[in-house]
């Protein structure tokens, strides 16, 4: 089953208001999706290990943030050192994309034209890369942020740059990435993949 809940991750190890919420949830079998901010990694790691029996999911990477004082130069070495803390909780799992947005700052919406699949994966691989390598593909997936990232791509031109990412990947990997384990982390198991 699924819940998703927007709640600030700031203390989140010490916040019993919070902790009293999920627990429960994580008992009914509910799966909690985080979106935050790259700055808040590490307060998710503390939520992580303050709810071992709750499985967390990730979204778009870790919400990276390249814009204003954020340098997307500076963000990198920080968000992957606390990427990589975060991955070593088995309750976390990662979804890969949600990289159109403007706040990651590559800048797509300045483009003459829109990016191509190529362009996007070159871009994203670094971070894609990263993620996969932290957790696996056994707990990553891809995913699709529309219509978000409708603004900065199509959603074919999305779906052919992790094809591209993907292209050196095992069949098993690429099951994994595309449908396996979301079909897992969700509970789908008897919805076949398209």
């Amino acid at each position: 089953m699924y819940h998703h809940i927007l709640i600030p991750l700031e203390n989140t190890s010490a916040d019993e208001t919070i902790l009293a919420h999920i627990k429960p949830l994580a008992r009914m079998g509910y799966s909690f999706d985080c979106w935050i901010y790259c700055p808040q990694l590490d307060d998710v790691t503390a939520f992580a290990d303050a709810v071992p029996e709750c499985k967390i999911v990730l979204n778009h990477c870790g919400g990276i943030v390249g814009i204003n004082a954020y340098k997307k130069d500076d963000v990198f070495p920080v968000w992957k050192k606390s990427l990589e803390a975060l991955a070593k909780r088995p309750n976390v799992y990662v979804k890969l994309g949600g990289l159109g947005m403007r706040l990651c700052g590559h800048a797509f919406e300045k483009l003459p034209d829109p990016p191509s699949s190529q362009l996007l994966a070159d871009i994203w691989r670094p971070y894609m890369e990263t993620c996969i390598a932290a957790f696996g593909t056994n707990r990553g997936m891809f995913e699709s942020n529309f219509p978000v990232d409708k603004g900065s791509y199509s959603y074919p031109v999305f779906w052919n740059a992790c094809k591209l990412l993907a292209k050196g990947a095992s069949a098993s990997e690429k099951a994994d990435l595309f449908y396996g384990t979301a079909q897992r982390f969700y509970r789908l198991e008897g919805i076949a993949a398209a």
